[in-house]
């Protein structure tokens, strides 16, 4: 162990030696590091003052130097365009009709209420036909007497009995008695009010014991066949819509749709909403019910060649209405004079050919001449 020992202070002073020499290497090459990132923020500032003075001088350097904004497209295309106008109509019957009494009497009976659906033929209310009644039994006592005197009469004429006058006699008072009791008849059948269709109870006007008078109406009664849509229109649209044009038709609450016909155009423009009435034939729909709320979408403009864009690209400013639109990795601004939207998309009357490619996500980033990277999806 004393040969170690001796050497021992020789070891030490040369691992001291060894690590001062390391730590003076790491300070040193902190120190260059230091002074080399110094240098590059100079050049770096040198650099972006340069860039900026040329920029001002040199507009297409300008462009050339921004950073590229990433970026996808979409196509501006070509094809079939058609605008729709939309109004709310609502459902309503030819078959709207006010319902009173024939005969007078006492109301003895109402069995339907409102809103109640009845069928062709049921009662809606009972009228006293007390009077009728005994008329009736009258007439058919005397009808009774007056039939035997007419066969016995005619027993003896066909036996040569008897005058042709008694024939003839006998036989007119059985027949006239036969038409008084028909018709008196038909009187008490008018003591019950029915219904004249299939159809809804609108309203009743009516209690039991009042007393019902021809012609006051008693119920007001909507049928449930010929129906149609009526619909306030703009006076706008005066000359577009005519008597024959296809419309679609949209339920809301049943979340159909059908195509129809404009049956009718109103020729009076209302002076309180500047409206006038539209009338379209409704199918036989077993759903649709009268007053039920219906869309319709009426066509006003179609153009089978039109260039199209999707509407939310369209940006303005003080010149107008512009897109962006993508050539040689370049956004340019192009101005275009727009025309009507439908389903998303504008019809473009002026600017485009219907070629172009338009920048589409990020086109709110992008400015006239700015450098883009398209995304490739």
């Amino acid at each position: 162990m004393k040969p170690l020992i001796k050497f021992l202070p020789i070891i030490l002073a040369t691992i001291l030696q060894t690590s001062c020499a390391q730590e003076e290497g790491v300070e040193a090459k902190k120190t260059k590091l230091a002074e080399l990132k110094s240098q590059v923020g100079e050049l770096n500032t040198e650099i972006r003052t340069l860039e900026s003075e040329i920029a001002k001088l040199d507009p297409e350097f300008a462009a050339a130097n921004k950073k590229s904004i990433l970026i996808t497209t979409a196509a501006a295309r070509k094809g079939e365009f058609a605008h729709f106008v939309e109004v709310t109509g609502s459902v309503l019957s030819k078959k709207n009709v006010s319902i009173s009494a024939e005969t007078a009497g006492r109301i003895l009976e109402v069995p339907v209420m409102e809103g109640a659906r009845v069928s062709k033929g049921q009662i809606l209310a009972r009228i006293d036909a007390e009077s009728i009644l005994r008329n009736i039994e009258e007439l058919e006592n005397s009808l009774d007497l007056a039939t035997t005197i007419f066969e016995k009469q005619q027993r003896l004429w066909n036996q040569k009995i008897g005058t042709e006058i008694q024939y003839l006699e006998a036989k007119n008072r059985k027949e006239g008695l036969e038409k008084n009791l028909a018709s008196i008849k038909t009187q008490l059948d008018k003591a019950y009010v029915r219904a004249p269709f299939n159809g809804t109870v609108e309203s009743v006007k009516v209690r039991m014991g009042e007393l019902a008078q021809p012609g006051v109406p008693m119920f007001e009664f909507v049928g449930e066949s010929d129906l149609y849509i009526q619909a306030d229109v703009s006076e706008s649209f005066v000359g577009v819509l005519r008597k024959g044009d296809t419309v679609n038709v949209d339920f809301p609450s049943l979340k159909k749709s059908i195509t129809s016909r404009v049956s009718a155009v109103g020729g009076v423009i209302n002076p309180n909403n500047r409206t006038f009435t539209v009338e379209v034939l409704l199918p036989t729909m077993p759903d649709v019910k009268p007053n039920m709320i219906s869309v319709l979408k009426i066509k006003d403009y179609q153009n089978s060649s039109s260039v199209l864009v999707p509407a939310h690209l369209i940006l303005a400013d003080n010149q107008g209405d512009y897109v962006f639109i993508v050539e040689n990795q370049t956004a340019k601004k192009k101005y275009v004079k727009r025309g009507l939207t439908a389903n998303n998309e504008t019809e473009i009357l002026e600017g485009l050919t219907g070629s172009e490619t338009l920048v589409d996500k990020g086109f709110r980033e992008v400015g006239d001449n700015f450098s883009v990277n398209i995304a490739q999806l």
